[in-house]
């Protein structure tokens, strides 16, 4: 599942595309995704001008000129990709219809953004930009980890007294959004923090700690485009390469990487979910 980095990364990359240009023709390929599409989608996004590209959490928000908003989800499988502009000194033609191109895009410009999502585990709305942060999907998220809401005396309060282990704390998109199993073990690690000990026993100077952690993982992961792992890719068809920096995940057996620590990585199942950790120097 694409975490912050991937999507901050795809919103990147398709805002010269979409931002400030009107969506000539949308086409919507089937009624549903993981939810049902809205009524009338294509006749709605048809027409409007994107007049802001944005992300929250782990949905990237288009705000169209009709006072609606076009919420998408790349979910397990789906992609953003631009055609027929030039990206990186190369241009990318239409490529030819594809199964699983669900919803597509035609800019103002000459730019084609195709949903392609062969799981289709992604999701896509309409809503009223004005109650947007009420929607059902976005109500309940917690503070951007790059905002000046998530700062030290947040995490601390709302880390106090929990039981839960650290791990599932920081996964918790209630609690801070965007964050995913990739960088909370990533953050943990340089932190030197167990992934298992229970959130509320370790100590508000080490929780405070974690806030510039989570920033520098996240801003480094950002800058490398992301992490690309089975289906990931870029808005232009690129992989991303922060998993060639990754210290802990989906390195089990592999060496430490925090200085000083001779200890080796550790994969562990918790909640279902592969953790990976240093038994060595994270305590």
């Amino acid at each position: 599942m694409p975490e912050l980095p991937e999507v901050e990364t795809v919103r990147r990359g398709l805002a010269p595309a979409m931002e400030g240009r009107v969506i000539e023709r949308a086409q919507v390929n089937r009624p549903d995704l993981r939810f049902p599409l809205p009524g009338r989608m294509a006749e709605r996004l048809t027409g409007a001008r994107i007049l802001r590209l944005r992300r929250r959490s782990k949905y990237i928000l288009a705000d169209l000129s009709t006072g609606e908003t076009l919420l998408v989800h790349l979910g397990m499988s789906g992609r953003m990709l631009i055609s027929g502009v030039t990206i990186g000194g190369f241009h990318h033609e239409h490529p030819a219809p594809a199964n699983h191109d669900h919803v597509i895009l035609d800019m103002e410009g000459g730019a084609r953004i195709t949903f392609n999502d062969a799981r289709r585990f992604g999701a896509m709305d309409l809503m009223d930009t004005a109650s947007a942060d009420t929607h059902w999907l976005l109500r309940d998220i917690g503070p951007e980890p790059l905002g000046n809401a998530f700062d030290e005396e947040y995490l601390v309060q709302r880390l106090k007294g929990r039981s839960m282990p650290v791990k599932a704390a920081l996964l918790d998109q209630r609690l801070v959004a965007g964050l995913g199993n990739i960088y909370v073990c990533e953050v943990l690690n340089r932190a030197r923090i167990d992934p298992r000990r229970k959130a509320g026993q370790i100590s508000a100077a080490r929780i405070a700690a974690l806030v510039p952690i989570v920033r520098a993982v996240l801003a480094e992961a950002i800058e490398a485009g992301g992490s690309s792992l089975k289906d990931y890719r870029r808005a232009d068809g690129e992989l991303g390469y922060f998993q060639h920096s990754f210290r802990a995940y989906d390195r089990a057996g592999g060496k430490c990487r925090n200085d000083g620590c001779t200890g080796t990585i550790r994969r562990i199942v918790q909640s279902g979910r592969s953790t990976f950790y240093c038994p060595a120097c994270q305590r």
